[in-house]
């Protein structure tokens, strides 16, 4: 079934260096029918102005995935570990217990607007630390599954990914989605 939630519907946070919509409870925002849904914990659209940095800080073990729409983020990690990713990309970041990650705006002038989601990592799972592919123009796109098959990115969590670009009254019909296969 699919419920449909509009970005005013959402839990708001507008801190002036951040702006953010949360799906589910998050930070301040606390609706007791909205924790999260199976393994997706977070889904929020975030902008953070120009220069502005997430300090580091520690998580439970998700996996985040982060769609860069416009802008350009460096993301560090304790460990030494460092990405930049810029829109049209999705990076995955695996969290580890115990290391401390924090993120930037690289730009002086620009705001990065990015989606993110938390999904819980199943604990007898270890993926790469890091990883990133672009996001293509293509009306459906895997972005992260299981295995990392058809070039997406390797999930600790057995759930799909799906990146949909639909003009106005577009539409697609389950039978001819490539996601039945993978979701058995």
């Amino acid at each position: 079934m699919i419920t449909t939630r509009t970005a005013k519907q959402c839990g708001q946070a507008d801190f002036g260096w951040l702006q953010a919509r949360y799906t589910f409870s998050f930070g301040h925002y606390f609706d007791p029918k909205l924790l999260g849904f199976a393994s997706l914990r977070v889904l929020n659209q975030e902008v953070l102005a120009p220069g502005a940095s997430f300090q580091a800080r520690t998580y439970p073990k998700v996996d985040i995935l982060n769609l860069i729409l416009e802008g350009e983020a460096e993301y560090r990690d304790s460990d030494g570990n460092h990405v930049q990713a810029k829109a049209g990309e999705a990076l995955l970041i695996a969290t580890q217990p115990g290391v401390s990650y924090s993120e930037h705006n690289l730009s002086k002038e620009q705001s990065l607007t990015r989606m993110q989601l938390w999904l819980d990592a199943c604990p007898q799972r270890e993926n790469p630390l890091q990883q990133k592919i672009n996001v293509a123009d293509a009306t459906l796109q895997l972005l992260a599954s299981p295995e990392g098959g058809d070039n997406s990115l390797q999930l600790r969590q057995q759930a799909w990914v799906y990146h949909i670009a639909l003009e106005k009254g577009e539409q697609i019909k389950g039978s001819d989605a490539q996601w039945n296969e993978n979701s058995r």
